[in-house]
Parts: structure tokens; C-alpha cells; sequence
């Protein structure tokens, strides 16, 4: 693993992201190391020779000029990393960022796959407004070690619990969803009461990835060649289309409210999560190229 340090000019960045005003992201690379990170794609503007999950760079910034503009605004962390990755522990980027922005009165979203970020409940809480999201696709912890190297569904699972008790807006984002293999009923089963949105995003195959899924759904799961060719070389949304149906049935049977491209709603706390299906992946990453290339 290759980690250094490296000066930037200002850590906020303007984005057209659909779930924030300012993208920050505190960290180059993921030591998550996610088989199917579709923020892989930095590679082409950072000019790593490590593969993606194998360098991490740590930022160090000047002190936030004007905080008063950010007031009414919100921050998305983190768009190509992960705020909450193991070396969060030792080097306190994201913790230091919170802090910086405490008083500034923006709103913060936050999506991780780790429970480190339990740590800064207390300050997390403190913001006008917060929201965090947990990246679960699967309760097979088999699958997940074959796909990450970030702490257990388990752990994800516990650390959503103790935000949603604290009355913090919670997330249970069931991403990617790997065809034939996420049963996305069974991961909001297990989270309904613990967290008041579901986002749902399909599986999109591209770049330097997409190979290397293929390559493991056809080791693993060979009975699964003819689905994963139909969706992503013919490019039928048949499966997609079912998928949503199941999902409609079974929120309407659940008293879940179901949505489609909005995340604008959520439940109160001790009601069943709104689910929405958000396929904004595209969204996601022509802005996040934009947010590293500046």
C-alpha cells in the first residue's frame, strides 16, 4: 500500500451532484479496494502506477475562507472515496473537515462503507442538517469479501442502527445491484427498522472494471453468462423492469412509499423507509470527474 500526503489549494468543490452543492473529498483513492468502484476512472488524472484500492493520497488544505457562504448549502461526503477508510483512523481528514465546518451552517450527506465514522456521532449530530448512507448490496458476507475489503454488512448494519437511535437521517443504499445475486427484498427486511430511505442503484459496467466482473460472474456464477450478456452487451432492461415490479408489489404489501428518480423524501423515525429506485450512476461520475479535475 503506497499512502503520502499532498497539499491542495481548497477542499470544497461546486458540484452538479443531484444530492449536494459541494462535493469534499479528503483522500485520493480507496484502500476499499471495490471490485466494481466505478471511481477507478481517477486513475487517468492522478497518474498512479498502484492499482485502484493499492495508493491513497492524504490532502492537507489551507483554512476554509468565507465559511459564512456555505450556510444553507450541503456537502456530499465523498464522492470518488471513501471518508471513513481505515486510514481515517490515523490521519483525521474527514474528522477535521467536520470540525472546520461546524459553524458554518451547511448541511452535511455522508455515504460510507464503515462504522469508523461512529466516532463523530456526537459531531455528525451537531449539524443543521445530516444524513448518511451505508453501501450494502448483499448479506452474504462470502461475496462481500470477494468484492471489498471494508469492515462487514454486519458492522455497516449496526453502525446505521446507533445513527438512526440518535435521530440522525439514515440511508441504506443497496449498491450495486448485482443481477442474479443481491436480493434486494432480503437487505431491506433486515434494515427497514433502522433506517428512513433506501436507495436502489443497478450495476453498470464500464472501463477498466467491467472485464473484471464479468470475468468473476463467469467463474462464480457461470450459470449467470446468458443474464449478464443480455443486460450488458444487448442492453436489455427486461431484468430491471422485473426487478422494479417485485420491489413495487412488495413496498405496496409493506406500506412503503416507492419512488422513482427522487430522493427527496424520507420517513420519520419509527416508520417504514421510503424506497427509491435512483439510477443517477451516470450523474454521479461524469460530475465527480469534473469536481477531481479541478
Amino acid at each position: 500500500m503506497v499512502i503520502r500526503e499532498i497539499e491542495v489549494k481548497d477542499i470544497m468543490t461546486k458540484t452538479n451532484l443531484p444530492v449536494s452543492d459541494y462535493a469534499v473529498n479528503p483522500y485520493v483513492g480507496c484502500t476499499h479496494a471495490c471490485k466494481y468502484c466505478y471511481a477507478s476512472f481517477m486513475k487517468r488524472f492522478t497518474n498512479h502506477a498502484e492499482p485502484w484500492g493499492e495508493f491513497l493520497d492524504v490532502k492537507n488544505w489551507p483554512e476554509i475562507k468565507k465559511p459564512g457562504k456555505y450556510a444553507g448549502k450541503e456537502a456530499f461526503f465523498c464522492s470518488v472515496t471513501d471518508p471513513y477508510q481505515p486510514a481515517e483512523k490515523k490521519f483525521g481528514r474527514t474528522r477535521a473537515l467536520l470540525e472546520q465546518l461546524l459553524n458554518t451552517g451547511i448541511g452535511v450527506s455522508i455515504s460510507t462503507k464503515s462504522d469508523l465514522i461512529l466516532r463523530d456521532l456526537d459531531l455528525i449530530k451537531q449539524f443543521p442538517s445530516a444524513h448518511v448512507s451505508w453501501s450494502i448490496n448483499t448479506l452474504d458476507e462470502g461475496f462481500r469479501k470477494e468484492m471489498d475489503r471494508a469492515v462487514s454488512i454486519e458492522r455497516r448494519l449496526e453502525a446505521m442502527k446507533a445513527f438512526y437511535e440518535a435521530g440522525i437521517q439514515s440511508t441504506c443504499f443497496i449498491s450495486p445491484i448485482f443481477p442474479g445475486i443481491t436480493d434486494v427484498i432480503a437487505i431491506i427486511e433486515r434494515a427497514k427498522k433502522q433506517c428512513n430511505l433506501v436507495w436502489l442503484e443497478n450495476l453498470n459496467l464500464r472501463g477498466d472494471y467491467r472485464k473484471r466482473i464479468l470475468d468473476w460472474v463467469h467463474e462464480r456464477h457461470p450459470e449467470l453468462d446468458g443474464l449478464y450478456y443480455d443486460i450488458y452487451t444487448k442492453k436489455s432492461r427486461t431484468y430491471w423492469t422485473k426487478l422494479d415490479e417485485e420491489i413495487r408489489a412488495y413496498t405496496q404489501k409493506e406500506g412503503m412509499l416507492y419512488l422513482r428518480d427522487d430522493d427527496q423524501h424520507r420517513s420519520p423515525f419509527g416508520q417504514p423507509p421510503v424506497v427509491c429506485n435512483y439510477f443517477y450512476h451516470e450523474e454521479v461520475r461524469k460530475s465527480a470527474k469534473k469536481v477531481e479535475k479541478a
